[in-house]
């Protein structure tokens, strides 16, 4: 009996007969000779199918399929350097589990309507999967970094009657007659949390009733907030990133099939490595203003600005000592400069603006 290997396995069964299930991606022939790409989710492989090596029945079923149509296939593992993965299959057997008829998502150019009308088959396609893939690995690793250093997760309400800072773009419920709120952060219970357990963090769905076309306004989105209880303004800084560091180069190390698939340039992540650059507000203004920007100190900064100093960069900016009038009331004065306070913003460059 053959045995039954992940795609991304195949490899430890060379010269072997396995078993794959998995969906077609592609079917061609050249004469008496067939080629099927089959995807089971954790790679995918390409099975030589040789009319004079398998049964009638099988040749029959080989220029019958579709794509998208699930199979289950048996045959030899060999290398193939040439072979997505480094392996193909030499089919023997095909058995058709289910037909896919009219897939309508074909390999040529579709507009987002249609693809997001589709979009439980869009999920199948390579971007899509490179997609989830980056951003599993992506949660896995905020989640291992917390633990390695002895931060406790915990799970704040997603319905609350709390409004966190700001209060604006509230999504609001009608709970048994009462109001209560889609959560736009777990701040306010991070908080008292932290003085519960010391260092803290939540990570969770965030709702922010905000109408824009943007990329940096979502109605849902996923955050990350920690709160650690004795954490100055340095440190917060240094845990920031080592934070941000950590995440890309773990993104680097596993997702590399993924991040060529979503064709990202790397080598703009390669250096976002500690310690990254700490600027002055101050600083940050006179910046601007060489740039022909028209900002006044006192003035937060947009988007525009934060694209524009993020851009001088070739890896996160921190943006420190923010005017008094432009914070939160519970930021700590800063005093060195009672007109400021002791926070800071994180900037990516690459036009991504504030990430923390």
């Amino acid at each position: 009996m053959a045995t039954i290997s992940d795609i991304n396995r195949l490899g430890e069964h060379e010269g072997s007969t396995v078993l794959v299930r998995g969906w077609v991606l592609t079917v061609r022939t050249h004469g008496k000779v067939g080629f099927v790409v089959v995807r089971d989710g954790t790679g995918i492989v390409q099975c030589v199918v040789v009319q004079k090596q398998v049964s009638e029945q099988v040749w029959t079923d080989f220029q019958s399929l579709t794509q998208e149509t699930s199979v289950y296939v048996t045959g030899s593992v060999r290398a193939d350097a040439r072979a997505p993965g480094g392996y193909e299959l030499t089919l023997e057997t095909l058995e058709i589990v289910g037909r896919s008829e009219d897939y309508p998502i074909q390999p040529k150019e579709h507009g987002v309507d249609f693809l997001l009308d589709h979009r439980h088959l869009w999920l199948r396609s390579q971007q899509q999967r490179a997609i989830m893939r980056v951003r599993n690995e992506v949660e896995q690793a905020i989640h291992d970094f917390f633990y390695d250093r002895g931060f406790t997760r915990i799970d704040t309400p997603i319905l609350t009657g709390a409004i966190g800072e700001g209060g604006a773009g509230l999504f609001e419920v009608d709970y048994f007659d009462e109001k209560a709120y889609l959560a736009q952060t777990g701040q306010l219970y991070g908080e008292a949390a932290a003085a519960a357990l010391g260092r803290i963090y939540c990570f969770g769905p965030t709702f922010r009733a905000e109408k824009s076309k943007t990329r940096r306004h979502l109605t849902e989105f996923w955050m990350v907030e920690p709160e650690v209880a004795w954490n100055d303004n340095d440190a917060n800084m240094e845990l920031q990133e080592q934070f941000v560091s950590y995440i890309v180069e773990r993104a680097l190390e596993r997702c590399q099939e993924e991040l060529k698939v979503l064709e990202r340039d790397t080598s703009k992540l390669e250096p976002v490595k500690p310690p990254f650059p700490r600027l002055d507000y101050g600083d940050a203004v006179k910046l601007l203003q060489e740039q022909g920007n028209e900002i006044t100190w006192g003035d937060d900064l947009g988007a525009p600005d934060e694209t524009v100093i993020g851009n001088m960069h070739d890896r996160p900016v921190f943006i420190v000592n923010y005017p008094k009038a432009a914070k939160a009331f519970y930021m700590k004065e800063n005093p060195a400069d009672p007109r400021t306070v002791l926070c800071n913003d994180l900037i990516a460059p690459e036009g991504y603006g504030e990430i923390i």
